[in-house]
């Protein structure tokens, strides 16, 4: 968004962004923006080098930790147009007290009670339907602390969906040196970032909207189709070999691409199994966009370390992966491969010390589960958060994840993904 922004800004634009943080980690971002005039320093690279280029958009940081009321206040003010967020996955869940939740809900009513209106609400999460996501929970919010809150946020907010394809990885310590030395530039908190972009939205902006699409952006009325292309073939495809090459110990993703048999293992999942599960949208085709994936996977200038694809896996998987093994298994279609990234989950968790695993807000729960299949593989299946009753019941798929357990925890994981289906099927048959 600061980057669209930035560009339409170099035009004469006048929108701009104003950061908040809700979160004690906000804290670092807000003393790193504030000590450089909110600029910062995004960095893209691919195989040939790098760019560099200063971003400007972000005009302010507020940091609002604790501080419901000031949060507030910045939700009223009447200058703002479209409230944007990124809370992750979880942060939409009404399942346990909320606090972001619950802030948006009484910055709505500060607004509203200061005839303030309307306001777009922008969610840039990366999940399925996350306007519809950040609708729900903030209405539910809403009607927590007051009925007629609810009525005017429905009558009032408008929530898009969207779709942010773009691999950036943690920035490092190396990468604040590489600017210093290569372009000059003190940075705190530099952007690295793949040159690949892409943004596509919903055009329902309750209060205008900035011309985004004048420099690259995507509105459309198929948001649905490209959430599929993009968490079925670029993020099930990080989930499904982050595990397995954890375990194998290999720390980057395009050293994990440079490998035969991660990479033969990707491309087969992605093609045959995640393929047939996702409409194309005219224009683009399938092929041409899983063909990206693996390309941008193979990236050696973004570094992007496996430990980042490896956080929060119990959101990931449910969201990026089951749903392609509900759709092949609904269509009586492969699924053996989806199978192995999943056994490989399930290993990770019960053989790597959980002081050394990457986060997971639902991690306790999948240890558990992880615990028992060590006995019994399929054990592991019960994890209701993440696979639903007819993946459960499915006979096929329940034999391939106890092979493929058994298999990863016998020979290895990379001897796991060598491992070909189709190959088997014919021997067995023989």
């Amino acid at each position: 968004m600061a980057l669209y922004t930035d560009e339409l800004a170099a035009g004469g634009s006048d929108w701009a962004i104003r950061g908040v943080g809700l979160l004690e980690p906000d804290r670092r971002m807000a003393e790193s923006l504030s000590g450089q005039d909110h600029l910062y320093t995004l960095i893209e690279r691919d195989s040939d080098g790098a760019g560099v280029r200063v971003i400007g958009s972000i005009v302010d940081y507020v940091l609002a930790i604790g501080d419901v009321e000031k949060f507030a206040r910045l939700l009223a003010d009447p200058e703002l147009a479209i409230f944007s967020l990124t809370i992750t996955e979880g942060g939409y869940s009404l399942a346990r007290e909320n606090p972001t939740l619950e802030a948006i809900a009484t910055g709505l009513e500060a607004r509203r009670s200061v005839g303030e209106a309307p306001l777009t609400i922008l969610s840039c999460d990366n999940l399925p339907g996350n306007g519809d996501a950040a609708r729900r929970s903030t209405l539910a919010a809403a009607e927590r602390a007051d009925a007629g809150l609810r009525a005017w946020t429905e009558a009032n907010c408008t929530f898009p969906n969207s779709m942010v394809d773009r691999i950036t990885p943690v920035t490092a310590e190396a990468d604040r040196e590489w600017l210093r030395q290569t372009a000059g530039i003190e940075d705190r908190w530099p952007v690295v970032a793949e040159p690949y972009r892409q943004w596509v939205m919903e055009d329902a902006f309750a209060a205008g909207r900035p011309p985004w699409d004048r420099v690259g952006a995507v509105f459309t009325d198929r948001i649905h189709d490209w959430e599929r292309y993009k968490l079925r073939f670029l993020n099930a495809g990080h989930s499904s070999i982050a595990y397995l090459c954890a375990l194998a110990d290999v720390t980057f993703v395009h050293e994990a691409m440079a490998i035969p048999a991660v990479r033969s293992f990707l491309e087969e999942l992605l093609h045959r199994e995640a393929m047939p599960t996702v409409a194309e949208i005219p224009g683009h085709p399938r092929e041409e966009y899983v063909a990206s994936v693996l390309e941008r996977f193979a990236n050696p200038g973004v570094r992007d370390q496996i430990a980042r694809l490896c956080v929060d896996g119990t959101a990931k998987f449910a969201t990026f992966l089951v749903p392609t093994v509900v759709g092949q298994i609904e269509a009586g279609g492969p699924t053996a491969r989806a199978a192995t990234a999943l056994a490989g989950w399930a290993h990770y968790l019960a053989a790597v010390d959980p002081t050394a695993q990457a986060f997971d807000a639902s991690g306790d729960l999948a240890r558990r589960y992880a615990s028992e299949a060590v006995g019994d593989p399929v054990a592991f299946l019960e994890f209701e958060e993440v696979f639903p009753p007819g993946v459960r019941a499915s006979r096929s798929f329940r034999e391939q994840f106890s092979e493929a357990y058994r298999r990863i925890a016998a020979q290895g994981p990379i001897a796991a993904m060598e491992h070909d289906p189709a190959r088997a099927r014919i021997g067995d048959a023989r």
